[in-house]
């Protein structure tokens, strides 16, 4: 029952993707005009600055199913969170929602194949077990390669922090000799090689051939990934006047807050895992008395 349940399913899943390639869903017209004025998304930063990375095993399989599930209208299956934590990491959304339909894929045939085999060897599996357990190792393979990017982009959102404050002490330095706000901006985006200094250099190229003010496009970089420091920045170069020692004295004001940030922040750090490092000498400690007690407690057990 379970071979023919699972044999079934995959000539089923074949003969749709067949007849979903040989007849594609026509798009409405509301479909065709959202398209239309839909704004196209920013080349990724991995295509101009640093080396693509390669299709893992994972994305390849899911790929064309991660296609096909676009095409049928339901979306890219991706929350917000999630887009934006991959544009901070600089990956791929389509990567990633085929990582994501492979691992479902794979969650659902799992208990599936399990059940065949033991129906092969002799053994009555009731088919309740398979399909419930087959649709639970879908969803949880679908949202597990979710896990842990959260907290790899704010890892990265940390850098962004530390560099922006460096990236503020040379633009403090350059308006001090003499240059134009945009001039120290662009030249203390050209020192550095770190994440923070290639978003900003990036950035600040889109705004030159876009012809928008830095400000503005400091404000759009600091809402996609998620640094508040960014947003404000930007809003005190607009708000500092075409003066250049207002600008230096809002810039540095804004360094200088960012390093005391950073400080506390390390500090915190710093004092949570020395409080972790403590646990195992208690634990330790505790072991000892339990070890140096334990004669007489015996003692005193066996008496009673």
């Amino acid at each position: 029952m379970i071979v023919a349940l699972v044999l079934g399913a995959v000539v089923g899943l074949g003969v749709f993707f067949v007849a979903h390639g040989l007849f594609p869903r026509r798009p409405s017209l509301a479909d065709a005009l959202a398209e239309l004025r839909t704004r196209p998304e920013p080349a990724p930063m991995t295509l101009l600055d640093v080396d693509v990375e390669p299709d893992g095993f994972a994305a390849r399989i899911g790929r064309p199913l991660a296609r096909t599930v676009r095409r049928l209208g339901r979306g890219d299956l991706l929350l917000g969170p999630i887009r934006r934590d991959l544009g901070v990491l600089d990956r791929s959304p389509e990567r990633q929602l085929a990582e994501k339909m492979t691992a479902a894929l794979f969650g659902f045939c799992l208990p599936l194949v399990l059940s065949g085999l033991v129906e092969l060897g002799g053994h009555h599996v009731p088919i309740v077990l398979p399909v419930w357990g087959a649709v639970l190792l879908a969803i949880v393979g679908f949202f597990l390669p979710d896990a842990g990017i959260h907290g790899d982009a704010n890892g990265r959102r940390a850098e962004f922090r530390h560099g922006l404050s460096a990236y503020l002490d040379l633009v403090v330095i350059a308006l001090a000799a003499g240059g134009g706000i945009e001039t120290a901006l662009a030249d203390a985006a050209e020192v550095g090689d770190g994440f923070a200094f290639v978003r900003l250099r990036r950035c600040l190229d889109d705004a030159r051939i876009a012809n928008s003010p830095p400000a503005v496009a400091f404000g759009r970089l600091g809402e996609e990934l998620g640094v508040d420091e960014l947003v404000e920045l930007a809003s005190s170069l607009a708000l500092a006047g075409s003066e250049g020692a207002k600008v230096r004295s809002s810039i540095q004001a804004k360094a200088a807050s960012m390093r005391v940030h950073e400080l506390s922040g390390s500090e915190s750090i710093a004092q949570a895992a020395t409080e972790r490092m403590s646990l195992p000498m208690v634990f330790l400690l505790i072991g000892f008395f339990l070890l140096i007690g334990y004669p007489a407690f015996s003692r005193i057990g066996q008496g009673l």
